[in-house]
């Protein structure tokens, strides 16, 4: 960032994403940073035009919605030389549906709150792998770890841990959970993932979201990514549910896209073309929008919470 860079800023200054890369980037590099009070994505597009700034740090779902502005609106967002991707998983065809239409790459990473917050992210000007978090940043180590705390081969899974001056001394008067976390010196981060050959890091999906379907693992977000290439899709989650033969199954909520008509079964079938059979949601929720946090993750305990308390509210197709 230089001073002639406009970081626009839409995401919330009290989130460590906002403040790291909107506000304490700009201070750093003596660079302007234009703040617009709240999302919408006609208004957002509208002030790139006007301000032209060079930077835009956002949310998956956020350049999900700026993709639902009508084709005839085209803004021109040529003023941009970079996207910046965080907060929560990027779905690979969101971003490559972005950027076909606006022409602007994305670039995502990610890092804990715990971790400064940035620890990894795909370099301007270097090489980047879409659905990747990244590299390391210089100074912060990263690694995959399985359940005994052992370094793990190239392309294997296990979770994420972060070491280095970026990571937190520990949680407020919460010796027990520092102790838990930052085992061996290295922060755990709850992340499932995996790193390539040429040390890119992947997040495969949360920990604690990971779904034992007849003894196998499922990952949530691989489900997502197959839902999110459908046409019609434009939010989707998936959480599991209780099973008496396999202890769980996938469940997916769903939110079209406007104007859009699609059918469970459909989906279901869109997804058994391209996942095994055991990943294929067993059925398919339809809602008008999803809960997001203020920062763009979907809030998946409150649909669990839903569909437990109202079994019977959902629109099922």
């Amino acid at each position: 960032m230089t001073a002639s860079d406009n970081i626009l800023c839409v995401l919330p200054l009290f989130h460590s994403f906002a403040a790291t890369v909107c506000q304490n980037a700009a201070l750093l590099g003596g660079t302007s940073f234009t703040i617009v009070e709240s999302f919408h994505p006609v208004r957002v597009l509208e002030v790139i035009e006007r301000v032209r700034p060079s930077v835009f740090p956002g949310v998956p779902a956020m350049y999900g919605a700026m993709l639902q502005i009508p084709a005839e609106r085209q803004p021109d967002l040529s003023s941009l030389r970079a996207c910046f991707s965080g907060g929560a998983p990027m779905p690979v065809a969101v971003m490559m549906a972005f950027e076909q239409r606006f022409g602007v790459p994305i670039l995502e990473g990610d890092g804990p709150t715990e971790c400064g917050p940035a620890t990894s992210v795909n370099p301007l000007g270097g090489r980047r792998k879409p659905g990747s978090i990244g590299l390391p940043l210089p100074g912060v180590e990263m690694r995959i770890f399985d359940e005994q705390d052992r370094e793990v081969a190239p392309e294997v899974v296990g979770e994420i841990v972060v070491r280095g001056e970026n990571v937190m001394l520990g949680y407020h008067n919460q010796p027990e959970a520092t102790a838990e976390a930052m085992r061996g010196g290295w922060y755990h981060t709850g992340d499932l993932g995996k790193c390539d050959a040429d040390g890119y890091f992947y997040i495969v999906d949360r920990k604690k979201d990971m779904l034992i379907v007849g003894g196998i693992n499922v990952y949530p977000r691989e489900v997502e990514e197959v839902l999110y290439a459908h046409p019609a899709v434009a939010d989707a989650a998936v959480i599991g549910a209780s099973d008496a033969r396999r202890g769980e199954v996938p469940l997916a909520v769903v939110a079209l896209k406007a104007g859009a008509s699609e059918t469970g079964a459909a989906l279901m079938a869109h997804c058994r073309e391209r996942l095994a059979n055991f990943k294929v949601p067993r059925k398919v929720i339809f809602r008008d929008s999803l809960p997001r946090s203020s920062t763009g993750k979907v809030l998946k305990r409150l649909l669990r919470k839903e569909l437990d308390l109202e079994p019977g509210g959902a629109d099922e197709r």
